[in-house]
């Protein structure tokens, strides 16, 4: 039972790692959170739904589609709600209120588009694999793989190619950055789209994980990534990664050997019990612990 369990909490906290990756890199180069993230994260399982059951394409194109359609959203969300109020003296607090905004705007147009009903995730994943004491079913090793491909590229790309390095430059600091001839404005679009992208093909995957996509999905899981997202180290992609691995564990342990109203309780308790003992985070420096 202990590796079954295993496997489901590794296949439940790659999406969060997923969702958190989002927040995580509008956090490293803007320094805020973007409420709005779990909405898109919802809009982005719709899409991949209505791609599969309408047009009944395969469930590949379903997340392409679902991560234009997220890119698309980060793009708005940077010029309607955040680049107005970079030109601005404002308020740090600004950009979450308005962030904010935006959640309740999405969450009200897709009540108004897809209804308050949940609807059935079709899968043509129905196989599963027997290994010892352990069932995998073909859902959860396609949720593995893409998740885990999709954060092992990420890492590669940032390490490795130019337009990751600027990246990397912007989040260190944007005024040294732009004296050293990168186009912030640029790459400020890029990660947000690059960030709601990802969370919108982490929505497509819930989706098949748990067979069903409702408009007010983005709050609960919205939630879970920025709490992976303060588990991991703020800005951190690493405790990104791994925190959401560790959020997804706790969970499913919590309901396999403990009760399932609990579940909820014991991963955020665990994470109030990591931050008493290091407020930065697991993989957080303390330099990041009072933001940039």
């Amino acid at each position: 039972m202990f590796w079954q369990q295993l496997v489901n909490g590794l296949t439940l906290g790659s999406t969060y790692s997923l969702i958190a990756l989002g927040y995580t890199l509008i956090m490293g180069v803007l320094n805020i959170v973007n409420m709005a993230h779990g909405e898109i994260f919802m809009f982005g399982a719709f899409v991949g739904l209505l791609l599969v059951t309408h047009l009944k394409v395969n469930i590949f194109v379903a997340m392409l589609g679902a991560a234009l359609t997220g890119a698309i959203l980060g793009i708005i969300l940077e010029r309607v709600a955040l680049r107005p109020l970079r030109r601005k003296a404002v308020s740090h607090l600004a950009p979450l209120i308005s962030t904010i905004g935006v959640s309740i705007f999405l969450e009200s147009v897709a009540l108004k588009l897809f209804g308050p009903q949940s609807r059935d995730f079709p899968s043509s994943f129905t196989a599963a694999f027997e290994f010892g004491p352990m069932r995998i079913s073909l859902v959860q090793i396609f949720i593995l793989a893409v998740s885990f491909s999709l954060m092992l590229v990420l890492r590669f790309w940032l390490a490795k190619t130019k337009i990751g390095k600027a990246l990397r430059a912007t989040a260190e600091n944007i005024e040294t950055a732009n004296l050293l001839g990168v186009n912030t404005n640029k790459i400020i679009v890029l990660t947000v789209s690059l960030a709601s992208a990802l969370g919108s093909v982490a929505g497509v995957l819930v989706g098949l994980s748990f067979n069903a996509v409702e408009p007010t999905m983005g709050i609960t899981m919205g939630l879970k990534g920025l709490a992976v997202l303060i588990l991991g180290g703020m800005g951190n992609i690493t405790g990104a990664m791994l925190g959401g691995l560790i959020l997804g564990i706790a969970e499913v342990f919590s309901v396999a050997y403990g009760n399932s109203s609990y579940r909820d309780a014991v991963a955020f308790g665990m994470i109030i019990v990591i931050l008493f003992i290091r407020p930065q985070g697991l993989f957080g420096s303390r330099d990041q612990q009072g933001g940039k």
